[in-house]
């Protein structure tokens, strides 16, 4: 018999070393930098969060940027726009690449840059100096160029809302050949020359003519077209009846300060508008949009905070169905109290990492009802939901426990002490664990998880992070995904994680997959 003092079984020998510390200090792996850009990209708005300001962030993506070939940075950008549907991040990345590669930032450009918004974005990014360029260069000139000359009246009109740099700026910048008369007069409108009137776009023209004249009928032009004009009563009632979905969640605010809402009639449209599912998913509405948005209902009618809830069980219809035995860990930590989107003067969300984690549970156990939900800081909360509960409420529960310091091998260690079976565990964090550490090793939660495994062997884990941090809790392999954002794709790849196991595609692989 072999020596047992020297092949005794160690549970837990072969686990791979920590090879890095977290933002908080905890032992932690680091993620590759296809991983971690793709964290980036999907999680990051350049803002400040808990242990990183913007400045920080900033310099972090731009240097997984270098480390990684061009054509995923662009492939990223694309899916963090199309997908993801972020805004600053993909404008970054999409900017990189006007140094690096010429035919990867073509390719990415069209695809990136799908509204008068994102136009902006980029053309401010390329102008700061801080991908390495501090002019626009004749490529960035000639696509945007492009872009104005095929975007139609209302994109421009869209476009036009905004500065720094405003539409008219870039139009100065690119100085766009117009196809016609009527192009060339609404170029001049942009940048305040001298323009023919009669050769404005309709709706151009029947704007200006109501602002020399209240009394005419309004203009179906965007909202914000319309916030320095003393409008009426019956005004701001035509433009909230008008406005796109998403212009309508945003504002609902200010429609109530200009009485929109006293009248029964529009009442009732206004509540038709926000629960219509095609509406809903036209708009590309995100969840933790809805729930920010129903936080600041208080002074409204009933009537809307009930139409959002509504619109949340739409947006969320598409949460898969799982089998077996599902847990949801949810980190409710102090670090998760973060701004969701980053701290930004005058423009910080109200939504916080831990809502958004929230969310995602309560998603999960609505249409999977048996399925086991544990929020943790240091150790494992104690809250029963019920499944039959909306979506808000739960998360509202849920996102009231937050507060203390992070163990993210506490959910992982209860189920160990009740030897639970596990089929899948869904751990939503922003993995700064810090106060399951030790001194060298593998993370505790790792550790943990060899013993689900041990008692388990099926048993699958997917980490969905939240922040843009470089690091994690556990070694991606065939039973560990990562996934991070906040965005619906992230219940897609719940659902094919779960069902295909070591098939599935990871989620670097469908980024990597993207069309240039």
């Amino acid at each position: 018999m072999a020596n047992t003092s020297l092949f005794t079984s160690s549970r837990g020998a072969l686990l791979p070393n920590a090879t890095t510390r977290n933002e908080a200090g905890g032992l932690a792996y680091a993620r590759s930098p296809k991983a971690a850009l793709a964290l980036y990209a999907a999680t990051g708005c350049l803002n400040g969060t808990f242990y990183a300001d913007a400045g920080e962030q900033l310099d972090m993506a731009l240097k997984l940027c270098g480390e990684v070939e061009p054509g995923f940075v662009a492939r990223t950008a694309i899916y963090a726009r199309k997908v993801g549907h972020m805004k600053d991040m993909p404008a970054l990345l999409l900017a990189t690449l006007s140094v690096r590669d010429r035919e990867a930032f073509a390719a990415a450009f069209p695809q990136v840059v799908d509204n008068g918004r994102m136009l902006r974005n980029v053309v401010q990014i390329l102008r700061s100096g801080r991908v390495g360029r501090k002019s626009l260069g004749s490529l960035p000139k000639r696509l945007i160029r492009d872009w104005l000359q095929n975007a139609s009246v209302d994109q421009i009109v869209s476009a036009a809302i905004g500065n720094d740099p405003s539409l008219g700026d870039i139009v100065k910048m690119v100085h766009p050949k117009p196809a016609d008369a009527e192009r060339q007069a609404l170029y001049a409108w942009l940048i305040g020359k001298p323009y023919d009137a009669d050769k404005l776009p309709e709706k151009v023209r029947a704007y200006e003519a109501f602002k020399k004249d209240p009394s005419r009928t309004l203009p179906d032009l965007p909202f914000q077209y319309y916030t320095s004009q003393p409008l009426t009563s019956s005004h701001w009632k035509t433009v909230a009846t008008r406005a796109s979905w998403q212009s309508l969640r945003q504002n609902l605010n200010h429609f109530a300060r200009h009485g929109v809402f006293t009248d029964a009639y529009v009442l009732r449209k206004v509540v038709a508008k926000l629960t219509d599912e095609a509406a809903i998913r036209k708009a590309r509405v995100l969840p933790y949009q809805l729930l920010t948005t129903f936080q600041a209902t208080g002074d409204l009618p009933r009537a809307i905070g009930e139409a959002l809830q509504d619109a949340m069980e739409i947006a969320t219809r598409q949460v898969p169905k799982l089998e077996g035995d599902v847990v949801v860990a949810v980190d409710v930590s102090g670090s998760m109290s973060s701004a969701v989107t980053g701290y930004r003067k005058g423009a910080t969300t109200v939504t916080r990492c831990v809502d958004v984690a929230a969310l995602i549970a309560a998603c999960v156990q609505r249409t999977n009802p048996l399925a086991r939900v544990m929020p943790f800081d240091t150790v494992v909360r104690d809250l029963r939901l019920n499944p039959r509960d909306s979506v808000i409420t739960q998360a509202q529960q849920l996102a009231k426990l937050c507060g203390g310091g992070t163990t993210v091998s506490a959910p992982l260690a209860k189920l160990n002490a009740e030897k639970a079976k596990v089929d899948l565990l869904v751990l939503i964090s922003d993995n700064e664990s810090w106060r399951d550490t030790r001194g060298s090793g593998a993370t505790e939660t790792m550790r943990q998880w060899a013993q689900i495994k041990a008692r388990c062997p099926n048993a699958k884990l997917v980490c969905i992070d939240l922040q843009p941090y470089a690091t994690s809790q556990t070694v991606e392999r065939e039973d560990v995904l990562h996934v991070g954002g906040f965005s619906d794709v992230v219940f897609d790849l719940l659902a094919s994680f779960a069902a295909e196991g070591i098939g599935a595609r990871r989620w670097v692989d469908r980024i990597a997959s993207m069309p240039l």
